[in-house]
C-alpha cells in the first residue's frame, strides 16, 4: 500500500522508483508485450518480475533490486531496456531515469518560492487581450496577466501559498464548476506534481504540499497513488464560467529558456467563436469578474 508523506516528511526517492515500477508492471498485461497467458487466473495484476525481467534482458534477482528501491549502479542500458519493456511514455521514461539515478538530482531545493524576471510580467501585461501566466514548482502560479485572473479567478486576493493549482483544483469547490472536466485536469495537475517529485525529491515544500493534500483530499490519494506522471505542453479544454457561461479554449505551454522549472501558458480561441467573444468580454472586466456584482455586469455588458 502506497505511503503518503506528512508535511514535515521528504519524498522517499527508493519507495518513489518502487512504487513507479510496481505500478507501470501492473497496467500491462502478458498480450500487450506479446507473451502468451499460462492459466486464467493471476495472483497479481499486471506481467510477474519474471516476465518484465524476461523482456528486458536482465535477471529476475537484477530487476527485483531494482524495483525493491535499490537503483545503485544502475546503467541507462538497462534502464532504457525497462522503459522500452514498460512501454514508457517519453515523459515516463525521463522521471525513471530522474528516480534511478541519483546522481543526476539536485540538491535539497530552498525553503522559499521561486520569482519570475520583472520582464515577463511586462510581457504578460502586454499580452493582456489573452490568458497567459508563468508557473513554476509545485505548480506555483508566479505571475499572470488581467485576463488570466478573469478567467480563472483573481490570483492577486489569495496569499502566496494559494496561488498553486493543486491546491486550487482539489480544495476550492468553485474549481469542479469552473472546468467541465474536472477529473482531467484534477489528473494533469498530479501528474505534474509527479514529475516534480522525480525531478526534485528533497524539496520541503513539494513533501508539505503532497501531505497536505493527502489529508485533504481522498480524490488526491487515489490519483498520488496511481503514480502517472504527465507533461502538459499544448490541449483544449471547455470551461463553464460563472460568468459568460461555456467557452472552448486552446492553450500552449512553453519552458523558459533560462530556467527550466518555470514555463509559460498562453490561452487563446478560434477566431470569431462565442468562446472569443466571451474571452473578449472578460479581458475588459479583468480581475473584476471574480468580485461581487460580476454577474450584474456580465448581463449589463452583453446588451453592447
Amino acid at each position: 500500500m502506497a505511503t503518503h508523506p506528512r508535511p514535515e516528511q521528504a519524498l522517499d526517492p527508493r519507495e518513489e522508483l518502487s512504487e513507479f515500477l510496481r505500478s507501470r508492471r501492473a497496467r500491462l498485461k502478458p498480450s500487450d508485450v506479446g507473451l502468451p497467458e499460462y492459466g486464467r487466473r493471476r495472483r497479481v495484476p499486471g506481467l510477474r518480475r519474471e516476465e518484465l525481467a524476461q523482456l528486458a534482458g536482465v535477471s529476475v534477482a537484477y530487476y527485483t533490486r531494482l524495483e525493491q528501491g535499490n537503483s545503485r549502479n544502475v546503467s541507462l542500458e538497462v534502464l532504457t531496456a525497462i522503459s522500452t519493456a514498460l512501454n514508457l511514455s517519453e515523459t515516463e521514461h525521463a522521471h525513471l531515469l530522474h528516480l534511478a539515478r541519483p546522481q543526476q538530482r539536485k540538491r535539497t531545493a530552498p525553503r522559499q518560492r521561486q520569482q519570475v524576471r520583472p520582464v515577463l510580467q511586462t510581457m504578460l501585461d502586454a499580452i493582456e487581450s489573452v490568458p497567459a501566466y508563468v508557473w513554476g514548482r509545485r505548480t506555483d502560479v508566479l505571475a499572470w496577466n488581467r485576463t488570466a485572473s478573469a478567467l480563472f479567478g483573481d490570483w492577486a486576493a489569495r496569499a502566496p501559498e494559494d496561488r498553486n493549482w493543486a491546491r486550487i483544483v482539489f480544495l476550492e469547490p468553485a474549481a469542479r464548476s469552473l472546468y467541465s472536466d474536472w477529473r482531467t485536469k484534477a489528473a494533469d495537475v498530479v501528474g505534474q506534481l509527479r514529475l516534480d517529485a522525480g525531478q526534485h525529491p528533497n524539496d520541503p515544500l513539494l513533501a508539505e504540499l503532497v501531505g497536505e493534500l493527502s489529508v485533504k483530499s481522498e480524490e488526491f490519494r487515489t490519483m498520488w497513488a496511481a503514480h502517472d506522471v504527465k507533461r502538459k505542453t499544448h490541449a483544449t479544454m471547455r470551461l463553464r464560467h460563472p460568468l459568460v457561461g461555456e467557452l472552448t479554449v486552446h492553450y500552449e505551454t512553453f519552458t523558459l529558456p533560462e530556467d527550466q522549472d518555470q514555463a509559460l501558458s498562453v490561452y487563446h480561441t478560434e477566431p470569431g467563436s462565442k468562446s472569443q467573444e466571451a474571452l473578449r468580454l472578460l479581458a475588459s472586466w479583468g480581475p473584476d469578474a471574480a468580485a461581487p456584482g460580476g454577474h450584474a455586469r456580465a448581463s449589463e455588458a452583453s446588451k453592447h
